[in-house]
């Protein structure tokens, strides 16, 4: 078990380099892949069952206490994401499937990786891992609601179909990894130290049936989808922290704030993509996934070299 530990924490630790490194060989040799698009919603279901062991009571202790950061953490990631991924859409005027799949991508709820990235850059982890948890169970009504509203124009999207899907793929897998580590506890510290090294494995199957599936099309638009992604990226994480600090949050809330808006569950969006809208719609959110963790990583690695506000300020003074 130490040894599947070590390796979970390599893969999670190297993520990026696996993601882009299975994305070209997927592209390179699709053949191999393409089976794999039959099982990407339990795929999904698998990460979202070792979120749901992650979770404890504590994590939602935090919305009584401290609700304003929790709350503003969701209508930010819900108002930010999409409606910067609509106006660059426009902006890049992608085609129809694209520019749904942009959406899409910012109207799916924040990533597990993130939670990861807060630690490294020492922001407020239990505000980071709320937002997820939130996000998460506020998916089923947000994501379709959203897309519905802004990428209808460019493809017919089913909101109940979209609904019952994530509730499908996320709310019981997370619901089921919730139960276990309540009731099993044993078998849940188990096998919560191999989930990183299973999530890992999933997401990139998911991406590599992706990839494998576009990769004609990868060739011709690859550029501007990128160009695209990168933008969104870039406005979530300093969007974020501006609407953070414009409200007063304490320095590490922040940072907290800014990247768990940047990074979107990627896997959720290739998977809505794949099934409700077209395949190659779900190109955005797997050039989200390696972009994200590498920008993430970035940042992270520079503020936790940066002291917070709170830290530079000698302990004599803070009692002031």
């Amino acid at each position: 078990m130490k040894q599947i530990e070590t390796i979970s924490s390599f893969a999670g630790k190297y993520f990026v380099f696996f993601v882009i490194g299975a994305s070209v060989f997927a592209f390179l040799k699709p053949e191999p892949f393409l089976p794999i698009a039959s099982y990407v919603p339990i795929l999904l279901g698998v990460i979202m069952f070792g979120m749901g062991m992650t979770l404890k009571p504590v994590d939602f202790k935090m919305v009584a206490k401290h609700p304003l950061p929790v709350f503003l953490g969701l209508v930010a990631q819900f108002t930010i994401m999409p409606l910067t991924a609509f106006g660059i859409a426009y902006l890049l005027s992608l085609p129809p499937e694209l520019a749904a799949g942009l959406v899409l991508l910012g109207s799916v709820p924040g990533g597990t990786s993130s939670n990861v990235m807060v630690y490294l850059a020492k922001g407020d982890l239990p505000l980071s891992i709320t937002m997820t948890s939130f996000s998460t169970l506020v998916a089923p009504i947000a994501t379709p609601a959203i897309l519905y509203i802004l990428a209808n124009q460019w493809m017919p999207v089913q909101f109940w179909d979209m609904f019952t899907m994530i509730v499908q793929v996320i709310i019981i897998p997370v619901a089921l990894g919730v139960t276990i580590k309540r009731f099993l506890p044993t078998f849940a510290q188990q096998t919560e130290k191999a989930m990183p090294l299973v999530s890992v494995l999933a997401v990139l199957a998911i991406l590599s049936a992706v990839v494998a599936a576009n990769n004609e099309a990868l060739a011709s638009t690859g550029f501007i989808v990128f160009f695209a992604v990168m933008l969104h990226n870039a406005a979530g994480l300093i969007l974020g922290y501006l609407a953070a600090a414009v409200f007063r949050l304490s320095p590490s809330q922040c940072r907290a704030v800014s990247i768990e808006i940047g990074m979107q569950n990627t896997g959720l969006g290739a998977t809505l993509a794949t099934a409700h809208l077209t395949p190659f719609a779900a190109i955005p959110s797997v050039f989200g996934a390696a972009w994200h963790n590498f920008t993430g990583t970035i940042v992270a690695t520079y503020w936790a070299r940066k002291k917070l506000d709170d830290e530079s300020v000698p302990p004599q003074k803070k009692s002031a």
